[in-house]
C-alpha cells in the first residue's frame, strides 16, 4: 500500500520508468529556469542605485552599485504617472475578464451544440486562426477596419457623412484593446472549454432529456457543471495576470492615443527601466507588480477551494 501510495515504487524504480517523460520535460524545466526564475535574482537592483557601467559588464557593476534601501519605492510611491499606469492597467483588466473571459466559454457551448462533424471542425479551426496572428498583424487588421483611412471611415464618407478613427480615440482604447483580445485569442478558450466539454458522458445528456429537461436546461444542469473545474482554473490564472494586459499590444498603439489612455505597468516598466535607463526604478516597479500578482494568484486560488473546486493546486 505504501508502495502504491508513491507512485509504485522507490524514486528509482519511478524515474527509470518514466525517464524518457523526464528527457522530453527537461529542455522545457531549463528554459524556464533560466529565462524565469534566473532573472528573479536581478531584482535586487531595486534597491540598488544600479549603474551598468561601474564594472567590467553588467553583471559585476551589480556587486559594486551603492544600496540605497527604499528609496526607489518611495519614488514610485510619489509618482502620479505610476499610480495613473495602475488605473489603467486595473480598468483594463477588469474590461477583459467582464467583456473577454466569458466569450470562449460562450463560443465552446455554440460550437458544442453543432451536430455536423465537419462543420464543427471548420467553425474551430476559423475561430482559432487568428491565435497565430502577431499583434503587429491583429493591430494593422483594426486599423484598416477602424481606423482614419479604414473600411469604414471611407464608406461613411463616400455615402456624404463624416467619417471617424477609433484608433487615436482615447475614450474608446480600453474597449478597443479589448475587441483586439478577444478577437485574437477567444479562439485559445475554446479549444480548451471544448476539451473539457469532451470528456462528458453523453448518459448524463441521455439521462437529463429522459426526465424532461430541455436544452437550455442540460445546458445549465449538466453542460456548466461540467466545466466549473476549468473555468475556475482559468479564472485563478486570469486574476493572477491581472496586471499583465497585453506588453506588446499596448506598445504599439501606446503613442497613438497616448500615455494617459495608454500607460500600463508593463510599458510603465519598459519606457523608464530601457528608454530612460532608469533600471532600479523599473526594478522597483516590476518587483511591485511581481508581488501583487502572486497575491491575486493566492487569493483567487483560496476562492476556488472554497467554491469546493482544486484551482491552480490542491489543498
Amino acid at each position: 500500500m505504501e508502495r502504491a501510495a508513491n507512485g509504485g515504487g522507490t524514486f528509482r524504480t519511478r524515474f527509470r520508468r518514466d525517464r524518457t517523460l523526464v528527457l522530453m520535460t527537461l529542455p522545457a524545466v531549463l528554459l524556464v529556469l533560466v529565462f524565469t526564475y534566473v532573472p528573479i535574482l536581478g531584482n535586487v537592483v531595486a534597491f540598488q542605485e544600479y549603474d551598468p557601467y561601474v564594472g567590467d559588464n553588467g553583471f559585476v557593476a551589480v556587486f559594486h552599485s551603492p544600496w540605497v534601501g527604499l528609496e526607489q519605492f518611495s519614488r514610485l510611491f510619489e509618482d502620479p504617472a505610476f499610480w495613473d499606469a495602475v488605473r489603467n492597467t486595473l480598468v483594463l483588466f477588469t474590461l477583459q475578464l467582464l467583456l473577454f473571459f466569458p466569450v470562449p466559454i460562450l463560443l465552446a457551448l455554440l460550437v458544442n451544440s453543432v451536430l455536423r462533424p465537419r462543420v464543427r471542425a471548420l467553425s474551430q479551426a476559423i475561430l482559432y486562426l487568428p491565435h497565430f496572428f502577431s499583434w503587429v498583424l491583429v493591430v494593422t487588421v483594426f486599423q484598416q477596419i477602424f481606423g482614419g483611412a479604414g473600411i469604414i471611415a471611407q464608406t461613411l464618407r463616400r455615402h456624404g457623412h463624416e467619417g471617424f478613427d477609433l484608433m487615436t480615440d482615447p475614450g474608446v482604447f480600453k474597449f478597443l484593446v479589448t475587441a483586439e483580445g478577444v478577437w485574437k485569442d477567444a479562439g485559445w478558450g475554446v479549444i480548451v472549454f471544448l476539451a473539457a466539454l469532451a470528456s462528458v458522458s453523453p448518459d448524463l445528456y441521455e439521462a437529463a432529456a429522459m426526465d424532461g429537461a430541455g436544452r437550455w436546461r442540460r445546458m445549465w444542469h449538466v453542460t456548466l457543471p461540467a466545466l466549473r473545474p476549468v473555468i475556475a482554473l482559468l479564472l485563478v490564472l486570469r486574476v493572477g495576470d491581472a496586471l499583465t494586459v497585453g506588453f506588446e499590444q499596448i506598445l504599439l498603439q501606446r503613442d497613438a492615443v497616448g500615455p494617459g489612455a495608454a500607460e500600463v505597468l508593463d510599458t510603465y516598466v519598459w519606457w523608464n527601466g530601457v528608454r530612460n535607463q532608469d533600471f532600479s526604478y523599473a526594478a522597483a516597479a516590476g518587483l511591485i507588480k511581481g508581488v501583487v500578482g502572486l497575491g491575486l494568484v493566492l487569493a483567487a486560488n483560496k476562492v476556488a477551494h472554497l467554491m469546493g473546486e482544486q484551482g491552480v493546486y490542491k489543498k
